[in-house]
């Protein structure tokens, strides 16, 4: 049996323009080497005639594979699909609006299989970019290298190869592309390099990607990282903070009864003494540590919550795959 050497995974939304030629460029690339490779397009329910190009291409080119979603969901649910059926030794992600060169992926086969990286990243040096791109990614990347101790520069670039063990292994959903070094590095795949690559500038249409995308990044790296450190035992963060708040309750509650009662039998037992004394319902510390019991309890049921959660899984990506074409 003929195994296969490169399965290239390609996401795509409303590519209809670039989808030819950048399926032309990988296979002259390719041709000048004994791969034996496959292409799959993962289409993200494209509007445009993306499907219908396509479904030309696959007629003459039997190497391709596609998946066509029924709505957009997301390049993370795109790239999850591609990889699911992914069968080469190495698997390569690149973008469709060509700004990701195909020349790359032998040097990226290379450092795979003779370097026996678990993955390489590629690392847009030189990006033709305008300025509000690019000086928020590298704001970005900064944070990211900051909080997962992975010194690469460009974590959000498309030009990406895996080992064939490491897209199995991960489980994409959400916005989570962006963090693929970071899964990558907390399932145990820690040999992680790093390639500068070539930057085309936009040839077709408009970035699919706002600004938004930066805030959801963040918001998204602090999920990866709580997840990673406490999805198998969710109560040891959130019982935690519940014992802490719950004994501060109880410490502030025993003090506001104990001034109480030392006050009551000292005027008892000098009754010309004058002590000013407050009901307790007047006493702020006693609203404080009432808080506090109640946040103590509700971490401590957030922590029992979580971890059935955890026991019995639940379904993250939520895709419809409408056509397939599978040689």
């Amino acid at each position: 049996m003929i195994t296969t050497d490169i399965s290239i995974v390609i996401p795509l939304f409303n590519e209809e323009e670039s989808i030819p030629e950048l399926i032309s460029w990988i296979e002259t690339v390719l041709s000048k080497h004994p791969f034996v490779y496959d292409i799959i397009l993962v289409d993200d329910g494209s509007t445009d005639n993306s499907w219908k190009i396509i479904q030309t291409l696959s007629q003459d080119i039997p190497r391709i594979i596609a998946i066509r979603f029924r709505s957009n969901s997301g390049k993370s649910a795109a790239l999850h699909a591609g990889f699911q059926v992914a069968s080469g030794d190495v698997v390569i992600t690149m973008d469709a609006d060509l700004q990701d060169s195909p020349e790359e992926i032998p040097a990226l086969y290379k450092m795979i299989q003779e370097n026996n990286f678990d993955m390489v990243s590629g690392w847009k040096k030189m990006r033709h970019d305008p300025l509000n791109k690019t000086i928020p990614s590298k704001l970005f990347n900064s944070v990211t290298r900051m909080v997962s101790g992975i010194k690469l520069h460009d974590f959000n670039c498309g030009l990406k190869a895996y080992k064939q063990d490491v897209i199995k292994s991960i489980d994409l959903y959400g916005e989570m592309h962006r963090y693929i070094p970071v899964i990558v590095k907390k399932i145990g795949f820690t040999k992680i390099g790093e390639k500068i690559v070539q930057h085309q500038s936009r040839k077709y249409g408009v970035t699919k990607f706002g600004m938004e995308r930066f805030l959801y990044g963040f918001l998204d790296l602090l999920s990866i990282t709580f997840v990673s450190r406490f999805r198998k035992s969710p109560m040891h963060f959130f019982g935690s903070f519940g014992i802490f708040f719950f004994l501060l309750g109880f410490g502030i509650t025993f003090w506001i009864l104990f001034e109480k009662i030392y006050c009551t039998f000292f005027i008892q037992a000098n009754p010309t003494h004058i002590i000013i004394r407050r009901d307790v319902v007047n006493n702020t510390s006693f609203y404080i540590g009432l808080t506090s019991i109640i946040i103590g309890v509700q971490l401590f049921l957030a922590g029992f919550v979580a971890e059935m959660i955890t026991t019995l899984g639940n379904q993250k990506n939520n895709y419809v795959i409408k056509e397939k074409i599978q040689p």
